[in-house]
């Protein structure tokens, strides 16, 4: 009777959840991310991370894998502890010693219904017939059978079939209304080989939402990888097919070439909100804040033009976008940056400057030019220049010294303006 009575509730709480304008971010940097060579992070990194992820307003945090390791079950057990707002899941096989092991990892958790449990098994043909060696049936029956023993522990379960991108249409949908019944609270679609488009990632989650008639008593979530470049549009593409959850990393770190990077679907819901009509409930000005601690703690930075966060994003050397930030920063900008939490935009002087740049640039350091000056600047720039760019106030007085050996006749007094 009980355990009737809780289903029920699980039911109301999804079909009021599907029911509103938001889609839930689900972040696994600590997990797929995690997974990309070179990175390991401790207990207290992953804490860490943790702790930024629920400040800027991730709905739930997939905190790692607890049969990996002693020290994975440590730090899911910490976060699961010591981080509050978004839920908390750990990620495991379908084998009962792995859910064990989460069980494990949560046995001390504050907010039990918060916490919760990721299974996961192959289900495209590749994955059956080489990896595990086993017939449609038995890995239906596999997904089944470690769904209700899940059960047992967690109220909060997701059935997430790995490679489902390239699994048979009929076979996966089988799966998923076989898993919902079975007790399954959000399935996901994983491309875990980043193969597909965003036309053929939409048309797969409609025709799961299609074919799966219970799918009203779970939320569905999707999961992209980014080897063809096309983990945020395909994101967005199924965002706009009504899915409930999208996971992703912070820096688009995972495998290969890594994950759907949650800044650049986050940025994206904002700047559209008019196509995409969802709110995601984070923070964008915590962004670069929460980017820059990934960064830092996983020791690989994104590159300086990575998409919503990359360091040079407001950094420009163009004379006529120069010109253009200097009359009006949105002239040759999609977002401020203290939209994003970044700071303000910079100008460095190269071979690609104007006079208005050189002038601004200058007048910050005290040195008032004279038109003639000025033009004597941007010729140096365009002709001879000892350094690519000059961007610190240490490299403009070097580029004044370069053009002015003996100091500009009208150093920093005004005169010649």
């Amino acid at each position: 009777m009980l355990s009737r009575m809780l289903r029920q509730i699980e039911r109301a709480v999804i079909w009021h959840r599907k029911r509103g304008h938001h889609v839930f971010l689900s972040d696994t940097t600590l997990r797929d991310g995690e997974q990309m060579p070179g990175i390991r992070l401790d207990p207290d990194a992953k804490v860490a991370i943790a702790k930024a992820l629920a400040e800027a307003g991730i709905h739930s945090i997939d905190a790692g894998s607890p049969a990996a390791s002693a020290e994975e079950v440590e730090a899911v057990r910490r976060i699961a502890r010591e981080v509050r707002g978004p839920v908390v899941t750990a990620h495991c096989r379908t084998l009962p010693a792995d859910i064990d092991r989460v069980a494990e990892a949560f046995a001390d958790a504050r907010r039990p219904y918060k916490k919760a449990i990721t299974l996961f098994v192959g289900v495209s043909p590749i994955h059956r017939e080489q990896k595990h060696r086993k017939s449609k049936a038995e890995i239906l029956r596999m997904a089944v059978d470690a769904i209700q023993y899940a059960k047992q522990h967690f109220r909060l379960v997701t059935f997430g079939p790995e490679d489902a991108g390239r699994a048979e249409p009929d076979y996966l949908n089988e799966l998923y209304r076989e898993a919902i019944d079975a007790g399954a609270t959000t399935i996901g679609f994983a491309d875990t080989v980043g193969i597909l488009t965003p036309e053929k990632a939409a048309d797969r989650i409609k025709g799961i939402q299609d074919s799966v008639p219970n799918l009203s008593y779970a939320l569905l979530a999707v999961h992209f990888h980014n080897d063809l470049g096309l983990g945020t549009a395909n994101a967005l593409a199924c965002i706009a097919q009504g899915v409930d959850i999208v996971q992703g990393t912070i820096n688009g770190l995972g495998e290969r070439a890594g994950n759907t990077p949650l800044e650049e679907v986050v940025m994206a819901l904002k700047l559209h909100r008019d196509q995409y009509g969802v709110d995601c409930g984070v923070d964008p000005q915590k962004l670069q804040k929460l980017s820059r601690l990934v960064a830092r703690l996983t020791g690989f930075a994104p590159p300086p033009n990575k998409p919503v966060v990359g360091d040079g994003l407001f950094v420009t050397e163009s004379g006529v976008h120069q010109d253009g930030l200097l009359k009006d920063p949105a002239s040759y900008l999609p977002f401020l940056p203290e939209e994003v939490g970044a700071e303000p935009v910079h100008l460095v002087l190269g071979k690609h400057s104007g006079r208005r740049a050189v002038r601004h640039r200058m007048d910050q350091i005290g040195l008032s030019l004279s038109d003639e000056q000025v033009q004597q600047v941007v010729e140096h720039l365009k002709r001879s220049p000892a350094r690519s760019v000059y961007a610190s106030e240490d490299d403009l007085r070097a580029l004044a010294a370069e053009v002015f050996p003996e100091g500009p006749a009208t150093f920093a007094t005004g005169v010649g303006r």
